[in-house]
Order: structure tokens, then C-alpha cells, then sequence
């Protein structure tokens, strides 16, 4: 019965359907994104890399250390509440 009315609806409930669809994808993929670790250690490291290069100062530095250690710590934080 459920295909036979998902059928019938089609005309007018499709597109309403197709826009949550894909409104709950980008959701997902952001989510995602926000929390993808290895880009921040990434970011990190190339901070480090920079400093080492001395293409920025020591106070530059641990300013955006700080940063950036903050973000992932947050993310570590809401993976775990997210297990929970």
C-alpha cells in the first residue's frame, strides 16, 4: 500500500520530498565537514610548517595555535556527546 500511495502522491508531494532529500544531504555533508579532524590537524600542521619557515612570527603562531587546537578539541567534544 505505501508504494502504491507514494505513486499516487507523486505529482504532488515529489518535489516537496525532493527538496528535504537534498536539504537533509548538504545538512549531512556539512555536518561532516565541520567535524573532519584530519582537516584541522592538517591546518595545524601547515601553521607549523610555516612558522619553521619563518613565513610568520612566533607570536602569530601560537596565536593561531590556540585557534586551532580550540576547534579541535570542540570537535572531539561534540563527536562525543554525538556517541552518547
Amino acid at each position: 500500500m505505501g508504494l502504491f500511495l507514494d505513486f499516487l502522491t507523486l505529482p504532488v508531494l515529489g518535489a516537496p520530498r525532493l527538496v528535504h532529500w537534498m536539504a537533509k544531504k548538504v545538512t549531512e555533508e556539512a555536518e561532516r565537514e565541520l567535524l573532519d579532524e584530519d582537516r584541522v590537524r592538517a591546518q595545524l600542521l601547515e601553521l607549523q610548517t610555516g612558522y619553521d619557515l619563518g613565513e610568520i612570527t612566533e607570536e602569530e603562531y601560537e596565536r593561531q595555535e590556540k585557534v586551532i587546537v580550540e576547534r579541535l578539541n570542540a570537535i572531539r567534544e561534540a563527536k562525543a556527546e554525538q556517541r552518547q
